[in-house]
């Protein structure tokens, strides 16, 4: 039986794009409800999920780690699917859904670079041209990831609008689908934009909390106390966190705090949108938005790429609102020294912006906030940031 997509989050989510979309938009939505459920695509989408980017991944009992921070820690290893991050569930499901349409071009945006990498993967093995939209300022900051995408035959278009992140590549993006809606899918990364892509984007990545059902009960016999997932747009929080919204597990989405060089907390908070942001429409859906005063954008900051963004999910901002997850940030030093910690004590290198998970919960930990027994979903690998990192110490 198939189930409705949700098109709304209690008073967020929604189709906020012009009239020209709307056919776009309906399409999408009748061939993911076509599909969704159906046999031969699932196991299409289930061949690639296993032999193409490496699934399941493994959910690690981090020894070491736990003993430091004072609770049984588990890592959820996104960062060993093929590609390095979680981003190739969502484009194997969007390209695979893509094809099934007779699209013939493929266009994303991308901030850390993981998505539009993860796109290049996608458009190179379904062989559909794909074309990624990625801030300058982040294709500087992660120039490894623009090479690997121009490796496999992806065009990387710098956008030189604005801030030159993330919210300026989606602009970007969103007018070129606007243009050439007929033979081009756009495929957002994360769960954020118009319906029906949250909902999809979040069924796609929900592979990510499916395996860890499975695996915290064949390693300890119950589900964990806590799970806790960086949060920029949201997908790979949603992942983790939506095959478990029904159970007594308490969910922590912790966003970039910055820097923290401000006169106010809610200023320092550079990228916390569930922390500080307000209802606003962004990116064709209403949700939490950094905003001032007079609902315009605010520039959002953070050490990690793939945090920086103004908006948040629909779905998560709801989850807030009702009190299911708790918001929380981390700050860029926090997230530095978490990422040197499990480098040093597990052997991992984590992206940045999975370290500002590890990082709220060393400090929650602390506090005993968080249980006996904590998963953390490492979204990333670090590959991608080690320039960032070594530019830090000097």
């Amino acid at each position: 039986m198939t189930h409705k997509l949700e098109s709304k989050f209690g008073k967020y989510g929604g189709q906020f794009v012009p009239e020209v979309l709307m056919p776009a938009l309906v399409e999408l939505t009748e061939y993911y409800n076509k599909y969704r459920d159906d046999a031969v695509f699932n196991d299409e989408l289930d061949y690639y999920l296993r032999d193409f980017a490496g699934r399941p991944s493994p959910l690690y009992f981090a020894r070491r780690l736990s003993k430091e921070y004072g609770v049984k820690i588990y890592l959820k290893r996104e960062d060993l699917v093929h590609g390095g991050a979680h981003k190739l569930n969502n484009t194997l499901g969007q390209g695979l859904l893509a094809k099934y349409m007779g699209k013939k071009r493929i266009i994303a945006e991308t901030g850390a670079g993981q998505h539009g990498t993860a796109c290049a993967m996608a458009g190179a093995a379904f062989d559909i041209k794909t074309e990624v939209y990625m801030g300058e300022r982040d294709t500087v900051r992660q120039r490894m990831n623009v090479y690997r995408m121009e490796l496999m035959g992806t065009k990387v278009i710098p956008v030189k609008s604005g801030s030159q992140t993330l919210k300026d590549a989606i602009n970007e993006a969103m007018r070129d689908w606007v243009a050439n809606v007929e033979t081009t899918h756009y495929m957002i990364g994360s769960v954020v934009g118009p319906h029906p892509f949250p909902t999809m984007v979040r069924d796609f990545q929900s592979v990510i909390g499916k395996e860890v059902r499975t695996q915290i009960l064949e390693k300890e016999g119950r589900f964990p106390d806590s799970i806790v997932a960086c949060t920029g747009g949201g997908s790979n929080a949603m992942g983790i966190f939506h095959p478990f919204i029904e159970e007594d597990v308490d969910l922590f989405a912790v966003e970039a705090g910055g820097s923290g060089m401000k006169t106010t907390e809610k200023e320092a908070l550079h990228s916390a949108t569930l922390c500080t942001g307000e209802d606003g429409i962004l990116h064709g859906m209403r949700t939490k938005v950094l905003q001032n005063k007079h609902g315009q954008i605010l520039e959002s900051s953070s050490i990690a790429a793939g945090l920086d963004y103004a908006g948040v999910g629909p779905e998560l901002a709801y989850l807030a609102d009702i009190g299911r997850l708790k918001p929380c940030n981390s700050m860029d030093s926090e997230a530095l020294l978490a990422f040197h910690d499990l480098c040093r004590f597990e052997g991992i290198i984590p992206a940045l912006e999975s370290s500002h998970a590890v990082a709220y919960v060393k400090k929650a930990a602390a506090q005993g906030e968080l249980g006996d027994i904590v998963v953390i979903n490492i979204s990333g690998r670090g590959d991608k940031d080690l320039d960032t990192v070594m530019g830090m110490r000097k």
